[in-house]
Order: C-alpha cells, then sequence, then structure tokens
C-alpha cells in the first residue's frame, strides 16, 4: 500500500534524520551493530518502517537498521493452520449439528497483510466461521454429510474472495460435523439412508413388506388371522437366512443390477457376541443373495446389534438417531449405500 507523496519540507525533514541515524550508528559501531544489523531467514520477511513510513520489504539474510528512527516487524511466509472451534448451526430442514472446520493458509503479500489487518488469524477465522455458517443455513443435513468436500471447496473460495485483500490466500478447508445434536423436524432428507436400511432389514429378518411410510396406505383386516403353525415360516428368532433369501432372490433381475451395480454386506451381532453375516451382489449377472461374505470386496457394509435391530423394528428406536449415535454403522460410501432404494422398489 503505497504512502502518499510527501512534500518538500518533509522529504527534507526525513533525509536529514535518516542522516543523522547514519551517523549515530557509524561513531557507535560495532557496539550499535548488536542492535542495528538483523537476520532474516528465507522463510520470512521484514516489514521496516522509517520515521512512520512503510519501506519495501527487506530480507532473506541481513537487514541493517537505523536505531530510534525504525521499527520493524517480522512476516512468516510458511503456510499456517487453524481450526474453527465446534459451533451449533441450524441446517436447511431443521436439524441441530455441532460443525467445525480446519483451514490452511498462507501469506502471499507481508506488506498488506501488516497494513490492511491488525489481528490477522482472529479476523481470517471470523471470516471462515461466517462463510461456514451461512453455507450450512442453506442446505440439508443429507447434503452436508454427503457433499463435504463440495462444500469445503466452496468455502474455500468464499473466504479467499475476503482475505486476498489482506495478502493471505486459503490453502485448505476440511469441514469437519462433530455431533448431529437433533435430527431433522421429519425432513426426507434427514431419514432416506435410515428409512431404506430399515425397511431392507425387515425383508432380511420377517421377508414381509416394507412398513408404511408417510405416503402409504395401511390397509387393516377385520378378520384375524390363521395361528402359523410352528416351522411354517421364517419368525423373529430364526428368520435371518431364509427371511433374506426369499424376501430377495426372486426380485433380481439384470435391470436391477444396471441401475445398482454394487455388492453390499450385512453384519448382524448376536447377544453372544457372534456375527452373523450375509451379502446382496448387484455387480454382474442377474444379482445373488446369500449367507457369509461376497466374492469380492464389498462397497457398503452395514453392521448392526440384533437387539437395536428389533428395537428398529418395534419403533422403539429412531433409525436416525440409531445412525448418528453409532448404534448401526455404515461403512463405505454413503451414496452406494442410498441406491438401496432401487432394491426397495423392486421388492414392492
Amino acid at each position: 500500500v503505497p504512502d502518499a507523496p510527501q512534500s518538500w519540507p518533509s522529504c527534507l525533514c526525513h533525509g536529514f534524520i535518516s542522516f543523522l541515524g547514519f551517523l549515530l550508528l557509524l561513531v557507535t559501531f560495532p557496539i550499535s551493530g548488536w542492535f542495528a544489523l538483523k537476520i532474516v531467514p528465507t522463510y520470512e520477511r521484514m516489514i521496516v518502517f522509517r520515521l512512520g513510513r512503510i519501506r519495501t520489504p527487506q530480507g532473506p539474510g541481513m537487514v541493517l537498521l537505523l536505531p530510534f528512527i525504525d521499527s520493524f516487524q517480522r512476516v512468516d511466509l510458511r503456510t499456517r493452520a487453524f481450526n474453527v472451534p465446534p459451533c451449533k448451526l441450524a441446517s436447511k430442514d431443521g436439524a441441530v449439528l455441532s460443525v467445525g472446520a480446519d483451514v490452511q493458509f498462507r501469506i502471499w503479500d507481508p506488506v498488506l497483510s501488516v497494513m490492511t489487518v491488525k489481528d490477522l488469524n482472529t479476523a481470517t477465522r471470523m471470516t471462515a466461521q461466517n462463510a461456514m455458517t451461512k453455507a450450512l443455513l442453506k442446505r440439508p443435513l443429507r447434503e452436508i454429510q454427503m457433499e463435504k468436500l463440495r462444500i469445503s471447496d466452496q468455502l474455500l473460495l468464499e473466504i479467499n474472495d475476503v482475505t486476498r485483500a489482506w495478502g493471505l490466500e486459503v490453502d485448505r478447508v476440511e469441514l469437519a460435523v462433530e455431533a448431529v445434536l437433533q435430527p431433522p423436524q421429519d425432513s426426507p432428507a434427514g431419514h432416506s439412508l435410515d428409512s431404506t436400511l430399515q425397511q431392507l432389514a425387515l425383508h432380511f429378518l420377517a421377508g414381509g413388506a416394507p412398513p408404511p411410510g408417510p405416503d402409504t396406505l395401511e390397509m387393516v383386516s377385520e378378520v384375524e388371522p390363521p395361528v402359523a403353525h410352528v416351522g411354517a415360516g421364517p419368525s423373529l428368532k430364526q428368520p435371518v437366512a431364509e427371511g433374506l433369501l426369499t424376501a430377495l432372490q426372486p426380485f433380481l433381475s439384470e435391470a436391477l443390477v444396471s441401475q445398482v451395480g454394487a455388492c453390499y454386506q450385512f453384519n448382524v451381532i448376536l447377544p453372544g457376541g457372534s456375527q452373523s453375516i450375509y451379502f446382496l451382489d448387484l455387480t454382474t449377472g442377474q444379482g445373488k443373495v446369500g449367507h457369509g461374505v461376497p466374492d469380492g470386496i464389498p462397497d457398503v457394509v452395514v453392521e448392526m446389534a440384533e437387539a437395536d435391530l428389533r428395537a428398529l423394528l418395534c419403533r422403539e428406536l429412531r433409525p436416525l438417531g440409531a445412525y448418528m449415535s453409532g448404534r448401526l454403522k455404515v461403512k463405505g460410501d454413503l451414496a452406494v449405500a442410498m441406491k438401496l432404494e432401487a432394491v426397495l422398489k423392486a421388492l414392492k
């Protein structure tokens, strides 16, 4: 930032005082050398103010300062990082979540960084927090969870639009969703994945129809159904393998394979600590389903305890609450897990 041009009396006075400073330096040398000579490393620049007026950045190497009339400030050019502390935000669909961010930045113009902002770290942190708040308020919870990389790239551009005028450039922004404090308020984006897992688990365990949703008309029969005989069909005590095979196998097709094109593994943890594993492979042919691990590496692994699964089916535990608390775990790409919607449509 260039200073305003000086008048000739000011220039004359400035030159005279500078000459006196040089003279004092020579008279007291070499004692004054201990105070007047400064070493500037390669990764730093020194901003010198002579009689209050800024000079061009000095360094790297040895810099000579005039006693009593020069003041200086060091500027580190290396990449630095800070974190935006987690704060509570409300998403577009009413969910309350705790979100923070990690930011990496560097100074590309040391003069601007000294002249335009007093506390560069605090100003950058506040800018990042404001940009993060504005960006997340416009998005539902599911989009925030699945599009963190895209949102981080957008935050990078928005923060740089502000900080470039300060001589600072942000190199990287990483969004961090610490926790979901309150689930969405009956929004489709909040329970789409969890309802998919719940309906599919119901098919695996009972071989029945999916639970009625908000747009489903449930038919209630006035006639009491007959009592099932022992061994006539899968029960909640022994449902898994037989229910999984009978519920899904007839509905597999080449069209479903081309639409989904993914392999899923379902891990059900039993009360004794053992684990029952099933797979749904929709990558080749007409697809296949069975007991055990798939032939290849699964794209998504769904894991839950048998007690939590029973609670989900009995409506004692909310699917979103189970997923966010870690009682229902999805390992893999959430976008691939969303393709289970196509499997549910085929089961109808």
